[in-house]
């Protein structure tokens, strides 16, 4: 199976330091994010990687090369105009010509690739979501109210979502849906997927997912083993 990292954003949430370094090269520990991004991937069976690349794309280049480092073989796409957080798989329609693997590159996760993909595989349709309970404290006090009468008043709750990890598994015929040279985002792959009637599936995961994008996050992946997840992942891999 091939999988398509999306490396082509700005990183605005992470400024300054994304003023430097596009943010899958923001160091976890002594390593960049996408190298730890990479090794998952080959330690999940997935040898062949494109990575969509735009602002600084020319230092992912450098520091990933063409992947040889990791067993594996990188080819890169370079957008002239940001397209979006789907828009890129528009560059290489022409490869994807089965089930394939996309996700952001600014991700960590424990998730097993194998599981992921035999769900996907299972219903047949499109696409499969990886997801994620994910609980928002609110700053406020929440009202329910019927008729302008309160029902329920709730001091800053947590609300749990059921939220998207960036991580998807699609069929080529997804493609069809995905316009050329336009920016094109996976919510306007949703919208125009089911307002066609297409079903779309999740995947329920219930391990370790941080979005190192959010500053929160990107302090807490400092905290974490990574070579413990490595094992963890191999033992899960081979258990699959």
């Amino acid at each position: 199976m091939k999988a398509v990292i999306q490396c082509g954003g700005m990183g605005t949430r992470l400024r300054p330091f994304t003023s430097v370094l596009p943010k899958p090269l923001m160091p976890i520990g002594a390593r960049p994010v996408l190298e730890l991004l990479l090794k998952w991937l080959r330690r999940s069976g997935i040898e062949d990687v494109y990575v969509t690349t735009g602002y600084l794309g020319h230092l992912i280049r450098s520091v990933c090369g063409d992947g040889s480092q990791w067993n594996l073989r990188i080819r890169y796409t370079q957008e002239m105009e940001p397209l979006g957080t789907i828009g890129p798989l528009s560059l290489i329609r022409d490869e994807l010509n089965e089930p394939f693997i996309v996700l952001n590159g600014d991700v960590l996760t424990d998730l097993s690739i194998s599981r992921f993909t035999a769900a996907h595989r299972l219903h047949k349709d499109s696409v499969t979501i990886a997801t994620s309970l994910r609980l928002t404290k609110m700053d406020f006090g929440v009202i329910d109210e019927v008729d302008n009468t309160v029902q329920v008043f709730r001091e800053k709750p947590a609300l749990s979502h059921l939220v998207s990890m960036g991580i998807y598994c699609m069929n080529p015929d997804v493609l069809d849906f995905i316009p050329s040279g336009i920016p094109f985002g996976f919510d306007d792959l949703m919208l125009q997927m089911l307002q066609a009637g297409r079903v779309v599936h999740v995947y329920k995961h219930e391990g370790l997912w941080l979005d190192i994008g959010r500053v929160e996050d990107f302090q807490n992946a400092q905290t974490v083993s990574w070579e413990e997840q490595s094992a963890s992942i191999e033992v899960a891999a081979a258990a699959a």
